[in-house]
């Protein structure tokens, strides 16, 4: 299976995304696991987003899209992946579709993850304070789901005309949500 997973910050993405990438049988691929390995590797393409990073600045379009690409291209992609914190823009999601394309595959499925607002916040302050996060205040954290909600409507909308959309509750415990998560994603 190819799947999307999409989801606010403090959604528990994360956790789930593993939970489910181990059900399916497929890695779980993030842009921040694939960010880390190019720098730690020290590829040409980690020496550049390493700039941005360093300088504080948003990583280009291109050099993600060149590493999700070439992540892509790994021998345990062959039966299907997760994708998580990627596509982040309409541009990364032709860019995916193009990627797909041209290796005679398509996306099976995005998974939103929902929860509540005030739950999010809840969480993320709580997780701000266990590791002295000071910067994470709850103003922030508003902010950056709103932004979050702002970037990702047009994502959700592409997907859903395209019947690819598949909303879950993401509220309740780790094993409530992933039986829900499993009972919208067909393992074969």
């Amino acid at each position: 299976m190819r799947v999307v997973f999409m989801g606010p910050p403090g959604a528990g993405k994360g956790t789930q995304a593993a939970l489910l990438a181990a059900e399916l049988g497929v890695p779980h691929i993030s842009t921040g696991d694939i960010f880390r390995a190019n720098v730690a590797e020290g590829t040409a393409l980690g020496k550049e987003a390493q700039r941005y990073m360093d300088a504080g600045e948003y990583v280009p379009d291109t050099v993600t899209n060149a590493m999700v690409r070439d992540r892509l291209t790994h021998d345990d992609c062959r039966p299907g992946f997760l994708l998580d914190g990627y596509p982040r823009t309409v541009e990364q999601v032709a860019e995916l579709d193009a990627m797909l394309r041209s290796a005679g595959h398509a996306l099976d499925v995005v998974v939103e993850l929902t929860v509540e607002i005030d739950e999010v916040v809840g969480r993320l302050v709580k997780r701000a304070a266990e590791q002295g996060r000071t910067d994470d205040s709850e103003d922030v954290i508003r902010r950056r789901l709103e932004v979050y909600a702002e970037q990702t409507a047009p994502l959700l909308t592409t997907y859903s005309d395209r019947g690819l959309l598949v909303q879950v509750d993401g509220m309740g415990g780790v094993e409530d949500v992933t039986s829900r998560l499993l009972a919208v994603v067909v393992v074969d």
